[in-house]
Parts: C-alpha cells; structure tokens; sequence
C-alpha cells in the first residue's frame, strides 16, 4: 500500500476542526491522538481524539464521501467503571442532518435525548450514542474490560459483553506499536471489532470499507484487515458446519405445493426429487419414486418456490446469514474489491461461509474528489479498456462505470465490453442523460432517480454529489410521466432492450423516513430485531426543508409510477436493494406491488427474469430437472401476495438444507412469527 497522502477533502477537515483545537489548547490535556479515516484504502477523513484530565474525552471525527459523511464532536465524561456520566455530541450525520445528543447521569437518574429519541431509566449501564465517533466504542470496550464478567448492560435496552481475539504488533512512523482485537457483542447483528493498543486507547476500528486508524499506521491496514478476517471467518465456519443439514443419500421434498413462477400458478400435491446439488425430477407426490435411503423433508402443502435473486447488493461475509434466511439464494455484487470478492464467493461455493450464490461485476470510476470506494480508477480510453479486459479474464460478464467516469470513456468502456460479451451499466456518469448513456451502448441503468435525471440535465448541479438524491425528491413530483419526452425515453428504453434496476427502497428511505420514526423501509420487521439496531432505524433520511414534507412524499409516489411505466412498457425490470440483505428485498418487491405490477409478475420478476439477465437461466429461476436445487419453502401464495416471500421458512442452495429460523438467530433476530 503505498503512503498516504492529505488529499484536498482532508485539508478542509483540517480548515473545519480549527475551533476544535483551539478548544484544547485552552484544556489541561493528558494526550491528543491523531487517526486516519481509510474509504477503500484512501484517506477520507480524520478522528482527533483528546484525553482531558479527569476522565474527560473529546473527539472531532468527519469524513467525506462523494458530498456526504458526518462532522460531530463528541465530548464525554466517565466515571466509575468507565461507565458515561455525560455525553453531548453536536455536528451534522452522513446525510447532513443536524445532529444535537446528549446522555446525562444525575444521582440515580440516567437521560438520554437526541434528534431521534428520549428516555430515562437507571444508570449502571453504557449508552452507545447514535451519532458516536470511533472513539466511543473503545470506550465501551474499555468500560466492559472492567467489568467482572466482561458484560454490561445497554441504554436504553439490551447488554453487550467483550471477548479478547487477538495481539499484534503493528509497524508505522511511530515505532513499533502493540494492539489487541476485541469483539464486542450487543451492538449490531454480528461482533463489533475494535483495536485497542497497550494503555486501552483506540487503535484502528472499522472494516475494508471505511477504517479509523492511528495515524502513521495506515499501512498497517492490511495486517489488520487479515487479522478481522482470520477471525470472522472462523466465527461463519463454525455456523457453517453447524447449521445446515446435508443429506448426502439425496433428499425428497413431500406433500409440496409448487409456484411455477412464469404462469403465476400453484400446482399442489407436488414432489421435488434433489440429488446432490441439483433437481433430479419433479412430479405428482403419489407417483414420484425416489431412493430408499433418501432423506425425506415432508413440507406439509406450504409453497415451494425457486430462491430469489437480488440483482443489486454490496455483499459482505456476514450479509450471507441474512440473505439466505430470506431466500435470497443467488445476489449480483455491484462493487467489491475483486480479491476480497473471489475470496468470499469461493467460500459461499464451497459451503465454508453460509450465503448465496454471487455473481460478479466489475466496477470502475474516474479519480477525483467524488470517486467511489474502488482501487479501479481510470481516466484515459487506455486504462478504461485495459480494466475491463482485467475483469472479463476474471469472468466477470458485466462492468458497472460509476459517477465520475468521463463521458467519453463510456464508448471504450462499452466497446471493450461488448466485444467480450459484457454488459455495461451503472450510475449516469456526470456531464452525461441517461438517454446518451444509453445511447452509448448502456445495457442497464442502476437506480431510478437517474431516470428521472434524465430530464433536468444542466439544470441542478453537479450529480456525482447528493444532488443526485436531493433533486429528485424536490422535483420528481413535477415531471408528467405521460409526457411525450417521458414516452419517447422510455421507448428508447423498450427498443435498446435496456434493463432497469430501480431500488425503489432506498429512496423509500432518503424521502420518507423521519427522525424519531422507524424506517418504513423496515418497519414491519422492526419489532425482530436487537435493540441497538432497531434505534438505528429512528435516524431519518434526507434532511427535509421546511414546508417540503409533502413534496417529497410525492416525489416517491412518482418513483413507483414510473417503476409502473416502465413495467406497463415492456421495459425489463429486475429487483435489486443497494441496502439491508434481505429484509430490503422483501421491502422492494412489495413496493413493486404498490406501484401496481400484479404479484405474480412481481415473483416473476424476483426470480426467472433476473436469473435471465445474470445469465443463470438454465441453473436457476424455475423449478425443473437439471437446475440446481435452489428452492425456498414458505407460507401462503406471493404470487398473489408479494408479502408472503416474508414467511420463509426452510432454505435450499444446492441441496443442502437451511431452516430460516436457526439463520436469524444467528445474527440475533427474532424468527418469523
């Protein structure tokens, strides 16, 4: 990794913590630590941590990230057992909503109040603030390292407890400098990894994503890396070969109503014979004949269904558990690192890491102040050309361009492709509509609120920014979809044969959550799951001007109609999330229905159609002979209730069998009713 530099973001970190500083110099300060902030191996931002006299903290933390990232300071005093006697935190969040928390121990008397929540109750626990800086979790750690059983209770609600995993000693400007991992448990749906160095003070916490590290030891980053990963992967290993049930003489699925997803017809008294990892014959229960020693999995009339195929996620070790709970059996990876990528499909291949299947994409943007979180950065038709050919020779059979790709890239990128038998699409890059991306030669365009885009080139500013997002929720709501620009886009769409992935969840979330609220996006599944993530869900979305609360709910009634337009068109649509693994599925097909597309188009979408677009189609998306034995089992008919893909209970990938309840519990959430 090569040393890092103080690009211009990071100086007008450097402009913003000014007041800061100047407020410690005026402190008796027992020491100031300086921490690098990595996005993808780049620096994004800094944490100054201070350590007053007295118990006393400060931490400035901020970062940017393509025109978002928060900017808080965090004070905090502690006291007995390390616990927080005080915590005020002022700033702006990753969207720029104003941030104003407070936490306040008075006698036996323990108040929290923040943008999104308040209550009391007892002290003797910790409160993980919403809006924390890194500095805070090692605070925690260090509170629970006190504690006698390494346990601790939570504010407002559950408890948390630490495990020692691992010492290193890592190389930087500083010298040499000894850390120890920890996992702490309590805070989310997998352990939370913090590095603590020799006195207990924070060392690096994060992931290959976003990193806070100790500056001078940005290098080190990849040790570090490998060493969470060491102990992630043998934390899923042991579920692996816990949890599944593999029935090595073959299984027969009884009493079985099967969902022929491309008529929207349910075929009862069906039976289902799996022989290794693929269907061996499909027929009525009472004629189909299977092996003696096959192992017998009666269903008792539920609905079987081909798994479902999310065309648009992020995925990481730990999202697997939540897919395959969900039934998501097969996902498209729209950016990862492709080492760390290989890395993780091989062990969802192999069965030592429980997820689905993975198909990969290759993604690549343009440097600059906006470039999204990928080493691939190209600027010239040469380096554009010489990516994609990296990225067919790994197999990949699509490439994903991102927002700062020059617009006159995208003809080498889309040649290069095309001539290997890729598809091409992604974000709209910058300077570019989305009707001259496609005219370019796009395949596909990720995300509905380019389409809408499409519309208003030159007119709202810069769209590698959150422009992207802000523009349309102020201005969705205006454009007639029975225009005539609005037809002759979308038969441009029809004719080019363009595919269409709209994540209509996420903007769910940007236009419609509300501080203090749950995420509609999640409400339905809110009460399931652990307490320090269900406060997560009250953060809100895009900050919402005075008086535009309407408009923007009625910029994402537009998004659904146009979702409907384009359906309606004969436009392929395949459902994807950009967010939560699983749940977020379920959300997005059920606003398909919403947005009027009947419920046996909507599974039909989930399934046959994109496995047609991932080029799957002969391995999965129907339930037939030969395909692979990637099948779900489930309560009641989503082809007439889209709902229903929520009453999963028994996953198959490959033949090897998953019961969705034991997944959930896994990841600390509370099972389908």
């Amino acid at each position: 990794m090569p040393s890092v530099q103080r690009p211009r973001a990071v100086m007008v970190i450097g402009l913003l913590l000014g007041t800061f500083t100047s407020f410690v110099r005026t402190q008796e300060v027992d020491r100031v630590a300086m921490y690098s902030v990595l996005m993808a191996g780049r620096v994004a931002g800094q944490q100054t941590s201070v350590h007053h006299d007295a118990g006393a903290y400060t931490f400035a933390f901020e970062y940017a990230d393509r025109g978002r990232g928060p900017s808080i300071t965090e004070r905090v005093e502690v006291g007995t057992g390390n616990l927080p006697l005080r915590i005020e935190i002022t700033g702006v969040d990753y969207l720029k909503n104003r941030v104003a928390e407070r936490f306040s121990v008075d006698g036996d008397r323990a108040s929290w109040t923040s943008d999104t929540e308040s209550g009391s109750g007892r002290p003797g626990g910790f409160y993980p603030s919403i809006n924390g800086a890194p500095g805070e979790l090692a605070l925690l750690a260090r509170a629970l390292l006190t504690a006698d059983s390494g346990r601790l209770p939570l504010l407002p609600e559950g408890d948390a407890r630490i495990e020692r995993i691992a010492e290193r000693t890592f190389s930087g400007r500083g010298g040499p400098r000894a850390a120890t991992l920890y996992a702490i448990e309590g805070l989310g749906l997998s352990p939370s990894l913090v590095w603590l160095d020799g006195s207990r003070t924070l060392f690096a916490v994060g992931s290959s994503w976003i990193l806070t590290i100790r500056q001078g030891y940005e290098d080190a980053a990849p040790e570090l890396l490998a060493a969470q990963d060491e102990y992630q992967s043998a934390r899923l290993q042991r579920l692996a070969a816990m949890l599944p049930q593999r029935p090595g003489s073959g299984l027969v699925i009884r009493n079985a109503t099967v969902l022929d997803v491309e008529r929207g017809a349910l075929q009862p008294g069906m039976a289902i014979l799996i022989t290794g990892a693929h269907i061996a014959a499909v027929g009525p229960d009472k004629t189909l004949k299977a092996p003696r020693e096959a192992v017998v999995l009666d269903v008792g009339g539920k609905t079987v269904m081909p798994g479902l195929v999310d065309m648009h996620t992020h995925i990481g070790d730990e999202d697997g558990l939540l897919h395959m709970a969900a039934g998501v059996t097969t996902v498209r990876d729209l950016a990862s690192d492709s080492d760390e990528f290989e890395r993780r499909r091989r062990r969802f291949n192999e069965g030592t890491l429980i997820g689905p299947r993975v198909v990969p994409t290759g993604f690549m943007d343009g440097p600059g102040p906006y470039a999204g979180p990928t080493k691939v950065l190209v600027a010239t038709p040469d380096e554009a050309r010489a990516a994609v050919r990296k990225y067919a020779g790994l197999g990949y059979i699509q490439i994903k361009v991102y927002s700062s790709i020059q617009p006159e890239l995208v003809p080498a990128i889309v040649e290069e492709a095309h001539a290997r038998g890729m598809r091409v699409g992604g974000h709209i890059p910058e300077g570019m509509t989305a009707e001259q991306a496609v005219a370019a030669g796009f395949d596909e365009i990720q995300h509905a609120n380019f389409l809408f885009l499409n519309f208003w080139a030159g007119s709202i500013g810069d769209t590698r920014t959150p422009v992207r997002f802000t523009a349309v929720a102020e201005r969705a709501a205006t454009l007639d979809l029975e225009s005539a620009e609005v037809a002759r886009f979308v038969d441009l769409l029809k004719a080019r044969g363009v595919v269409v992935d709209p994540t209509v969840n996420v903007f769910e979330n940007l236009f419609l959550a509300r501080k203090g609220m749950i995420d509609p996006s999640y409400a339905s599944i809110a009460s399931r799951l652990p307490p320090q993530v269900r406060r997560g869900l009250l953060a809100g979305g895009l900050p919402v001007p005075e008086g535009r609360d309407s408009l923007h709910r009625e910029s994402f009634e537009n998004v659904l109609r146009m979702v409907k337009r384009l359906h309606d068109a004969g436009v392929t649509i395949v459902p994807g999330t950009d967010a939560m693994a699983g749940f977020a599925y379920h959300r997005e097909l059920e606003l398909y229905e919403r947005a009027g597309i009947p419920a046996a188009d909507v599974i039909r979408l989930a399934t046959i159609q994109a496995a047609r677009v991932a080029r799957m189609e002969k391995e999965i998306g129907t339930i037939a002979p030969g395909k692979l034995a990637d099948l779900i089992v489930l309560d009641g008919n989503p082809a007439e209730r889209v709902s229903d893909v929520r009453r999963v209970r028994v996953v198959i990938k490959g033949g090897v069998v998953h019961e969705a309840a034991s997944l959930y519990k896994a990841t600390g959430i509370q099972p389908v009713p």
